[in-house]
């Protein structure tokens, strides 16, 4: 059953810290099976606090998730998220097709 990865970037804090994060979780996708449905494209926040960024990341499987955040260069690659941005980081399980 598909899964699904939502970042919330709530603010940018340290531009350059949250470039390094850019370049290195990029390269942190590696082989691990993940299909970008939104990637920081125009957004209308309709409830709650305003959104700054959101990027919605699709895997096979809850596990295929955890491959990929868990993996050593994801695991990196947030450090320099976490010193440049402020975010919120949902996993959620997709419904049966």
């Amino acid at each position: 059953m598909s899964a699904y990865v939502i970042f919330i970037r709530d603010k940018i804090t340290n531009p350059e810290e949250f470039a390094i994060y850019g370049e290195k979780a990029g390269k942190a996708r590696g082989d691990h099976p993940i299909t970008p449905l939104a990637f920081y494209g125009q957004l209308e926040t309709l409830e709650g606090p305003e959104a700054d960024g959101v990027v919605v990341l699709e895997f096979p499987s809850v596990e295929a998730a955890h491959g990929w955040y868990d993996s050593p260069e994801y695991q990196e690659a947030k450090q320099h998220r976490l010193k440049g941005a402020e975010y919120r980081v949902v996993l959620v399980q997709g419904v049966e097709k």
